[in-house]
């Protein structure tokens, strides 16, 4: 599946960026693996900490004290504010709680994925299960499989009809 969502992107000329938390910057490492993504993939910006989403991401510190940063208002904040500061035309954004233990009363394997494109922003809420490594795999797989479910139904474009 990553590998279709890379050619999805090389064939539609939309760019991608990504805002990460919990992956760690694991995401861009990723797409980064495949030859020729500078084509389409203009960057990343790891927010581990709440000091860089609020300072580097912009989001406001109020947000951050209200949901917590495991929680869709983060996830649809780093989307739409990194969107921005990428300029790109796809942002795709993670936080969430890795682990190993509860975070913000939120239970480990809770993820949000956020995705922005033109003015609008999706949010996913997802469960995995596993040890933090795992857990930040899966939620790679959950990101190239969001992608992917996005040239479908939002673009209504499919990599077998190409």
């Amino acid at each position: 599946m990553r590998e279709e969502v890379i050619e999805l992107f090389r064939n539609s000329h939309l760019t991608l960026g990504s805002c990460e938390s919990l992956t760690g910057g694991l995401f861009c490492s990723t797409v980064c693996s495949y030859p020729g993504v500078s084509s389409f993939f203009k960057g990343s910006i790891v927010s581990y900490s709440s000091l860089v989403k609020n300072k580097l991401v912009k989001i406001k510190q109020t947000t951050i004290d209200k949901y917590g940063v495991v929680s869709k208002q983060i996830a649809r904040n780093m989307a739409k504010n990194a969107k921005k500061l990428l300029d790109v035309e796809i942002c795709i954004s993670f936080t969430g709680n890795a682990g190993p233990s509860v975070l913000e009363n939120k239970e480990v394997g809770l993820v949000y994925i956020g995705l922005a494109y033109q003015d609008k922003v999706k949010t996913y809420k997802k469960v995995f299960h596993g040890d933090r490594n795992q857990i930040r795999e899966q939620v790679v797989d959950e990101g190239f499989k969001i992608l992917k479910e996005f040239f479908s139904k939002t673009l209504k474009i499919d990599n077998k009809n190409n």
